[in-house]
């Protein structure tokens, strides 16, 4: 498998992420969007903070079960229920600061929204991995 990142000339610079990710693989992999939601079914506790973690957790879990890495993504759209860029720029802090950080630096979308699926639910990440 091949992944190449790049930044073309005449696009604005980023804060880490690529604006096109090139992809030459066998197999891709398609998370669900991954919720904040415990093993137990239960909303994370921790506001957004503690459901972005559960977010990470939950990624690293399921990338594992496909034999995939933070490295394999080769796409990612983060939603934050908040109308404030302080919350959508903790969170993609928080992402940056984890172990799942290098699945950041592929193309990724940065979203505010109104709401998600689940009650009281604040974050809730896509991706897509290649192998």
């Amino acid at each position: 498998m091949t992944i190449e990142r790049n930044n073309p000339d005449g696009l604005h610079a980023t804060p880490g992420y690529h604006h096109v990710t090139r992809v030459q693989a066998n197999t891709t992999v398609y998370l669900a969007g991954q919720c904040p939601l415990q093993a137990s079914g239960e909303l994370a506790p921790g506001g957004l903070e503690g459901q972005t973690a559960q977010v990470i957790a939950n990624i690293l879990t399921a990338l594992k079960s496909e034999g995939a890495t933070p490295e394999s993504v080769v796409r990612t759209v983060i939603y934050v229920a908040s109308p404030n860029r302080e919350d959508l720029s903790a969170v993609w802090t928080q992402l940056n600061e984890s172990p799942l950080a290098p699945a950041f630096t592929t193309a990724s979308t940065l979203l505010g929204v109104a709401q998600l699926g689940f009650p009281n639910q604040l974050v809730e990440i896509d991706v897509t991995a290649a192998l």
